[in-house]
């Protein structure tokens, strides 16, 4: 095999690995809706469950942070340093914030649902700031996948009320900001590492979530049941520390717009989840929806001829 051959050889694995990265990012954050929703039905609140996953989240980050300044191979830049605190911000904190809030009036698929407007916002984000035009392929995957959101969410018409507009506007605030934090951090991590990147970020991101608790709550609020507490564990460990990490992997891979378009399953996910968990409705509609998402997704991971 020659040298080129072994580069491009090299370049397919990575790809591949991306996108199980990718996929495996988006299922474990599936997850995280229902189980927000489980908890409310316990009596937390969205600032007390935002701070315990954060809480609970933070010493494996400090830990990340510790290993990524062993294996650094240069100092980090201050711009670079403020860029990622920003950016952790706004795609673990605000959007986060947003997210948990919404879910408040909002059921967990139709959610799901609503977030997924993120790749729209991602691929527009990459031709402003970045000058990447979306390829014919991707365009074709977004009309697919699209088709078949808008089927699970006319099924779902009768139950969204005017009560549900907020939630849904919040979780669309969400669905922005994550969308930025995505875009921001595909030009950041090439320079400064994903490892170092995810854990500067997410430090900054649990640091104002917590803080935001002792603003917000009493701090008795956090003396909450050995169930809310499991909930909160493991919206922290299977949905939080393992996509986060998962989702930065991917990005560096395959880039911010591809991962944003793998994001077609979590809806998909969690709609099932919802449906065995929460008993809410899952509709023939809805899975010949699911199945077209499914289809859009097959049709982004096809091998390039």
């Amino acid at each position: 095999m020659t040298a080129a051959a072994a580069r491009t050889e090299g370049g397919r694995r990575g790809e591949a690995v991306g996108y199980l990265l990718a996929v495996l990012g988006v299922l474990a954050f599936s997850t995280r809706p229902v189980l927000i929703r489980l908890g409310y039905a316990e009596g937390a609140d969205a600032e007390t469950l935002l701070a315990l996953r954060m809480g609970l989240s933070l010493p494996f980050f400090v830990a990340m942070w510790a290993w990524s300044r062993c294996r650094a191979a240069g100092p980090l830049a201050a711009g670079d340093l403020l860029r990622t605190v920003a950016l952790g911000l706004l795609g673990y904190w605000i959007a986060s914030y947003c997210d948990f809030l919404g879910l408040r009036s909002v059921p967990a698929g139709l959610g799901r649902i609503i977030l997924f407007l993120y790749p729209t916002f991602v691929l527009a984000l990459s031709a402003l700031l970045l000058g990447r035009r979306p390829q014919r392929r991707e365009i074709l995957c977004l009309a697919v996948a699209y088709a078949g959101l808008f089927l699970v969410l006319d099924a779902a018409a009768a139950s969204f009320d005017a009560a549900r507009l907020g939630g849904a506007g919040l979780i669309l605030l969400s669905a922005l900001a994550y969308a930025g934090y995505l875009v921001g951090g595909a030009t950041i991590v090439p320079r400064i590492g994903s490892t170092r990147f995810t854990a500067i970020a997410m430090m900054a991101a649990c640091v104002a979530c917590i803080a935001q608790f002792f603003v917000l709550r009493p701090a008795d609020h956090l003396l909450v049941s050995g169930k809310v507490l499991g909930i909160a564990a493991w919206i922290a460990v299977i949905g939080t520390v393992l996509p986060v990490w998962a989702t930065s992997e991917a990005l560096k891979r395959i880039g911010a717009a591809r991962a944003a378009l793998l994001g077609a399953l979590g809806p998909v996910s969690t709609i099932l989840l919802a449906w065995a968990g929460m008993d809410e409705a899952l509709t023939g509609l809805q899975v010949v929806g699911a199945l077209l998402v499914l289809g859009g997704v097959g049709l982004l991971t096809l091998p390039r001829r």
